[in-house]
């Protein structure tokens, strides 16, 4: 008897879920770090359970040692993401350069806000940061003059920017000078709290604010000339010269 010609079509595969949050960290010298190291961690050995969150955390100095980031698979790991955590170090009052590159990005006019741009709206966004003066020092008497939640409206704009809640932030001052059991109650913290998202009881009384409307002009084409902008070179600099530039 002779064969079907007709082949069997093998069922596709369902596609696995994306995580339920995404942990963002940033530390130039992570090797060196004594607290960011071990936040990182700590959100990397949490299992996925019926009761906990999947977590997927994303080392930007690991990963992008070039500065030149993966957009559309950052993008990707962020759609399904209902939690969207910023972990680094505080460096001159905000966040170190890659980080803030990943940003620039990552978060772009038409996708991440702008008309259009509502892929993160709805969603939650955690700053958990440290800081290498102790709390004191952030006062108006003291060497650092001001609030430290006085440094935290651009992060807050950013996040309502794009449709995002802001939670209270967690951090660690004088993160060089804590003692140890401070550090292991932070780290149980941290890690109880991102095993438990969405469940949190403050978050029933937290209210999302209305994302600031941009118009469509706001931004330039692609194709646009700044007249401040300087002359193009004559020839594109190699690929190692702008990973060089870019990382300087």
């Amino acid at each position: 008897m002779a064969e079907s010609p007709l082949a069997v079509i093998e069922p596709a595969a369902a596609p696995s879920p994306g995580p339920d949050v995404v942990v963002i960290t940033a530390h130039p010298q992570m090797e060196h770090s004594r607290i960011n190291r071990r936040l990182m961690r700590a959100a990397r050995r949490l299992p996925a359970t019926a009761d906990s969150p999947l977590i997927v955390v994303r080392d930007l100095y690991s990963l992008y040692p070039d500065y030149l980031i993966d957009v559309a698979q950052e993008q990707a790991l962020l759609v399904s993401a209902k939690l969207i955590v910023w972990q680094h170090p505080i460096h001159w009052y905000s966040m170190p350069p890659l980080m803030k590159l990943w940003l620039d990005d990552v978060l772009a006019f038409g996708w991440a806000y702008g008309p259009g741009g509502t892929a993160l709206r709805g969603k939650d966004l955690w700053l958990v940061a440290t800081t290498g003066g102790p709390e004191e020092s952030y006062h108006p008497n003291s060497y650092n003059r001001y609030f430290f939640e006085d440094f935290l409206p651009p992060y807050e704009q950013t996040a309502n920017l794009c449709g995002l809640r802001f939670l209270p932030p967690m951090l660690l001052h004088g993160a060089h000078r804590a003692d140890e059991a401070a550090v292991e109650a932070h780290l149980e913290i941290y890690a109880q709290r991102l095993a438990t998202y969405p469940r949190w009881p403050e978050l029933d009384e937290l209210l999302y604010g209305l994302p600031a409307q941009v118009p469509e002009d706001a931004r330039p084409g692609d194709d646009a000339d700044d007249a401040s902008d300087p002359p193009l070179p004559l020839s594109a600099p190699s690929s190692g010269a702008r990973a060089t530039r870019k990382a300087a």
